[in-house]
């Protein structure tokens, strides 16, 4: 969405929004390259500044419900199992969003031969962008502190593009969403806390940070038992 410039902000909208990717693919292709290219940009905007880690925030209405279609193709699962209630819709409200991911995914099921065919046709511009950023990132040696079940998304379509970003993901929390806890699964992660968070946009792996700066004080700064002079 075109905003008011401000020196904070960097301006990189690919379009007023997706298309309906129960009838179409959500993006094309250039939109695909333009977002991945945002996020690579950015990646290396952070390695000039010499930035010791990156953590990613999402925003939007519905991006829930493209992140457990996305996850869906990627995994391999089910929407029963990656389909959860997002900002809090009612039970009525989950049937029609899960009957939505499945038209979707049949819709696309003949085209979904890749990761960046499935950001193609089921992402969201900020999946793609996170996606972009969490390569560039682990190229680059910056370790990346991912947030919740969105970040989570990007960060396995980036690891099915890389497996080398493996070791350069950090994972801050499970969510209260359905799909995440499988999602972690998949990339075989261990999250550092269970907080039932689902407000996204970057929260939970604001949370999780203090934890990470102890551990590296920790290990940096704690005596030994030689150095303390402990006796054995």
């Amino acid at each position: 969405v075109p905003a008011p410039t401000h020196d904070k902000v960097m301006q990189n909208s690919l379009g007023p929004g997706t298309h309906n990717f129960c009838e179409q693919p959500a993006m094309s292709r250039e939109q695909l390259e333009a977002g991945l290219r945002a996020g690579y940009d950015i990646a290396e905007q952070l390695y000039r500044q010499q930035c010791q880690l990156f953590i990613g925030g999402e925003m939007g209405i519905g991006n829930t419900t493209t992140a457990a279609a996305l996850a869906c193709a990627l995994a391999g699962d089910s929407p029963e199992n990656l389909v959860g209630t997002g900002t809090g819709v009612d039970a009525a409200g989950l049937v029609r969003k899960t009957e939505v991911v499945k038209r979707a995914l049949a819709f696309h099921q003949n085209e979904l031969t890749d990761p960046l065919d499935c950001l193609q046709r089921l992402g969201g511009f900020e999946i793609v962008a996170l996606t972009g950023v969490y390569l560039r990132c682990a190229q680059r040696g910056i370790p990346s502190l991912v947030d919740g079940f969105i970040c989570s998304v990007a960060a396995l379509a980036a690891l099915q593009l890389n497996q080398g970003c493996q070791d350069w993901l950090l994972f801050s929390h499970q969510s209260a969403e359905r799909g995440h806890a499988r999602v972690l699964e998949v990339l075989k992660a261990e999250p550092l806390l269970n907080l039932k968070m689902r407000l996204g946009e970057g929260s939970g792996a604001a949370v999780a940070l203090p934890l990470l700066k102890l551990a590296c004080e920790l290990h940096n700064k704690m005596a030994t038992f030689e150095s303390a002079g402990v006796s054995k």
